[in-house]
C-alpha cells in the first residue's frame, strides 16, 4: 500500500485535479490520499492559503468578509464545477467556509490555524466527492476521525506520539482515504497547524502509521536536484538519497519537501518518492535509510539559505571561565531565542541564529544584556551571513574533500568565515556573506560535477 500526497500546484484546478485522479486509479497500490490547498493556476495567481489568512485577518479586524468569502469559494466551485458535482453538495462546503468568522476560539491564533487548514480540509472534500461522482469507493477522515493528535503550538504543531497508537486501531475502509493535510487536533480539540507546507508531514505520519510500502510525495519538479535550479544552470537530479542527506539539505534551502516530514518516515522506515503530477511516469527521487546505500558521487547535493545572522563575542581567558556559556544560553532562553550553531576558540565564540525570530527590539535589549552580564571585551552583531551545507553519504570515508571544497572558493576570492563538519561526516557547513552564497555554490558544485569527482570503489 502507497500514501500519495499531492502539493498545491498539483491541486490548483480541474484539469490538475484530472491528472492526479489518473495517478491515483493508475496504481492499485495508491490507496490514502493527502490533500493540500489549492495552490498557484499562474505566476499572478493567489495561493488558497493566503487567502485565507487574509480571511482570517479580515475577520479579526472585523472588516467586510463578502469581497473575501466569494475570491475563496469560487477556486473551490470552479473545480466541483469542472466535474459536474452537485449544487447541493457543494453548498455544504461553502457553509463550512462561511461558517469559520461564527466559531469560538481560544485565542486568534487558534482562529488563524483553524482557517487556514481549511484550505486542505475543503480539497479533500471536493476530492473524496469527484472520486463519488465517478463512481469509485472514497472515504474522507479528518485529523479528528484518525486520532492525529499534536502539541498545542496553534501555527507550528508537533506530532504526539499517541497518534499512532491510534492509527493502529484505526481500521481502514475499502477504497480510496482522502485525508487532509497540515493540522491535527490538540487534547483540547483545537485545530493547530504545521509550519508551512506542512502536509509532507500529514502523510509521512500516515505512511508510518499505516506501514506503508512506499509514501509518494507528488509536486512540480522532476526530482530533486543536487543544486538549485535558480542557481545552477540544469544541475544533476538525483536519483536516490539517504535520510539524513534529505535532512541537511532541506535545512539549507531545499524546499521541495519539507523536513520535518523526514523524522516520521524515518521512524517507521518508510522510503520517499519525490514525483511530479505532470510527469508521473518519471523515476523522480527514492529518499532511503543509510542501510545498504551505494553513494556514486562524493558529494550529493550543495545548498544554501540566507536568513541567518551571527553574534560574535570575545573575551580574553574565555576557555577558562567556567559557566560562561550557560550564561549566555539563559539568556537566549529568557527572549525565546533559539541558536543553530556556535563554533568557538579559545578567547571567542560566534552564535548563529536563524534571523527570522528576531526583531530588532528583541535583538538589541538582548544584546545588550550580554553585555551586562557577560562583559566580553567586545560583541560584534553581523548580519551579513550566509550558510551553506555540502552533503554526501559519499564525504564519510573520502579524504581531501575539504580541499576540493574551499580551493574553488579561495580562487573567486570568496572568504569562508565558518567551517562545521558534523561527526557523521556526511556534512560540512560553511559560513559566507549573503553576496558570496550563489557564487560559492556553483563553485563548489562544478568541482565536483562538472569535473566529474567519483568514489573510488
Amino acid at each position: 500500500m502507497k500514501v500519495v500526497k499531492f502539493g498545491g500546484s498539483s491541486l490548483a484546478d480541474g484539469p490538475h485535479f484530472e491528472k492526479i485522479i489518473k495517478i491515483i486509479t493508475t496504481d492499485p497500490e495508491r490507496k490514502i490520499i493527502v490533500t493540500s490547498a489549492p495552490g498557484k493556476r499562474d505566476k499572478t495567481d493567489c495561493k488558497i492559503t493566503d487567502l485565507l489568512i487574509d480571511y482570517a485577518h479580515k475577520t479579526i479586524t472585523n472588516q467586510s468578509l463578502t469581497a473575501i468569502q466569494q475570491q475563496i469559494w469560487q477556486r473551490y466551485e470552479e473545480i466541483g464545477s469542472y466535474f459536474s458535482v452537485s449544487t447541493e453538495k457543494m453548498a455544504v462546503l461553502k457553509q463550512i467556509l462561511l461558517n469559520l468568522p461564527k466559531k469560538e476560539y481560544l485565542n486568534n491564533n487558534y482562529l488563524l490555524a483553524e482557517f487556514k487548514a481549511h484550505g486542505e480540509i475543503l480539497n479533500a472534500h471536493i476530492l473524496t466527492l469527484i472520486l463519488q461522482q465517478l463512481n469509485l469507493n472514497a472515504h474522507f477522515a479528518g485529523s479528528g476521525e484518525l486520532g492525529i493528535e499534536v502539541t498545542a503550538n496553534p501555527q507550528d504543531a508537533m506530532i504526539v506520539p499517541e497518534t499512532y497508537d491510534n492509527l493502529a486501531k484505526y481500521h481502514l475502509p475499502s477504497g480510496y482515504l482522502v485525508v487532509p493535510g497540515f493540522y491535527g487536533l490538540t487534547k483540547k480539540g483545537q485545530i493547530a497547524t504545521f509550519s508551512r507546507g506542512g502536509s509532507d508531514i500529514t502523510g509521512a505520519v500516515l505512511a508510518r502509521g499505516f506501514h506503508a510500502r512506499v509514501y509518494e510525495n507528488f509536486t512540480d519538479v522532476d526530482a530533486i536536484y543536487s543544486a538549485n535550479p535558480a542557481i545552477v544552470r540544469h544541475p544533476k537530479a538525483i536519483s536516490k538519497m539517504t535520510y539524513r542527506e534529505m535532512r541537511e539539505l532541506s535545512y539549507a534551502g531545499f524546499s521541495v519537501f519539507h523536513d520535518e516530514a523526514i523524522l516520521p518516515a524515518i521512524a517507521g522506515n518508510v522510503p520517499i518518492n519525490v514525483k511530479n503530477t505532470n510527469h508521473p511516469n518519471l523515476k523522480g527521487t527514492m529518499i532511503v535509510p543509510a542501510k545498504d546505500f551505494h553513494a556514486l558521487n562524493v558529494i550529493t547535493g550543495v545548498a544554501t539559505a540566507t536568513h541567518f545572522s551571527a553574534l560574535y563575542l570575545h573575551r580574553y581567558l574565555l576557555n577558562k571561565e567556567v559557566g560562561f556559556t550557560l550564561k549566555l544560553l539563559q539568556i537566549f532562553y529568557k527572549y525565546h531565542i533559539s541558536y543553530e550553531h556556535m563554533p568557538s576558540g579559545i578567547d571567542d565564540l560566534t552564535v548563529i541564529f536563524d534571523d527570522r525570530q528576531f526583531t530588532a527590539g528583541v535583538r538589541e535589549k538582548m544584546c545588550q544584556e550580554i553585555r551586562t552580564q557577560l562583559k566580553p571585551d567586545s560583541l560584534e552583531w553581523i548580519d551579513d551571513y550566509a550558510i551553506i551545507m555540502v552533503v554526501g553519504e559519499g564525504m564519510r570515508n573520502k579524504v581531501g574533500v575539504m580541499a576540493k571544497i574551499i580551493e574553488p572558493l579561495a580562487a573567486q576570492n570568496i572568504g569562508v568565515h565558518m567551517i562545521n563538519q558534523g561527526a557523521s561526516r556526511i556534512s560540512i557547513m560553511l559560513g559566507t556573506k549573503r553576496k558570496d552564497a550563489p557564487a560559492a555554490v556553483r563553485q563548489i558544485y562544478n568541482n565536483f560535477f562538472t569535473q566529474g569527482a567519483k568514489i573510488n570503489d
